[in-house]
């Protein structure tokens, strides 16, 4: 479970890895190339090598014919004055462990942060450098407050995401109530861990109490679709079992349909007819 907004900020881009694309394309309008796979290059950021395990999130884009490129996000809720050092040291071992281009991607909950770290990291001469780093930041001043059901649905992780920068917008309120009505509609497992990243990510602030007044509902529908979906397990697996014991084929295809079945009336009805069908298809007609 998330236990930090420092780590819900990053870890969203973790259950969606595209979402970090998009968010460059649609938030900050980066011509970013189209992408063939894009995934966590190590889960476990405590446990692995040096660089990783300093970096929040480290993701592997692969593009359509462009190259390969390393994303290094952090999570930055306050100014630290060691950071620039540490950017410019994790995109230089990056390139040269890895081989492809790093990007240094900098997410704060805050404009005064996102401010301070968008500044350009210069090292050698001033007016000469040596390297120079640009992070790209997001922050509330350039990523929108999301109020609209339509949007939400189109993009939840960037909805998370929003919802979470924003933590101390006065329209807080109805970005949160359209959230919780939008995770309701996703699968309970995926329901659960958005709506707990959300908790997290609202940190110490009046938010995260107009979230867990709105949680005990949304938790409470999650857990009756889970049992739910259990009960339809039950149901089709049963549905299976008397189509063997009446020695009547089943098709991969009729086996998947079958078993992806969610629908407790659909699957009583099936089997319904399930004693009287010659053939296991006939089933759906």
């Amino acid at each position: 479970m998330v236990s930090s907004s420092h780590e819900a900020l990053h870890r969203i881009f973790q259950e969606d890895a595209g979402a970090i694309v998009r968010a460059l394309r649609q938030l900050l309008g980066v011509p970013f190339p189209d992408t063939s796979k894009t995934f966590v290059v190590s889960p476990d950021l405590t446990e692995i090598a040096p660089v990783e395990r300093r970096v929040d999130t480290l993701l592997q884009v692969e593009t359509k014919g462009e190259g390969t490129y390393l994303f290094a996000i952090e999570s930055q809720s306050r100014r630290d004055p060691k950071k620039p050092a540490a950017w410019a040291y994790y995109l230089s071992y990056m390139h040269a462990k890895f081989g492809h281009q790093p990007v240094l991607i900098v997410l704060c909950p805050d404009e005064s942060t996102a401010r301070w770290a968008a500044r350009p990291i210069t090292l050698g001469i001033p007016d000469c450098p040596s390297m120079t780093v640009r992070p790209l930041v997001l922050g509330p001043g350039n990523v929108p407050v999301v109020t609209d059901e339509k949007e939400v649905a189109r993009d939840i992780p960037i909805a998370v995401f929003s919802a979470i920068t924003h933590s101390r917008s006065e329209n807080i309120d109805a970005i949160l109530k359209v959230l919780a009505t939008t995770i309701s509609t996703l699968d309970p497992g995926q329901g659960t861990i958005y709506a707990e990243l959300v908790e997290a990510g609202l940190g110490n602030t009046p938010a995260r109490e107009i979230w867990r007044d709105l949680m005990p509902a949304l938790m409470n529908y999650f857990r009756s679709q889970q049992a739910q979906h259990a009960f339809a397990e039950v149901r089709a697996d049963a549905l299976l079992r008397f189509f063997k014991a009446r020695g009547l084929e089943i098709t991969a295809e009729t086996r998947e349909r079958i078993e992806s079945c969610k629908d407790m009336n659909v699957l009583g009805t099936w089997l319904d007819r399930a004693a009287t069908v010659s053939r296991a298809e006939d089933l759906f007609d």
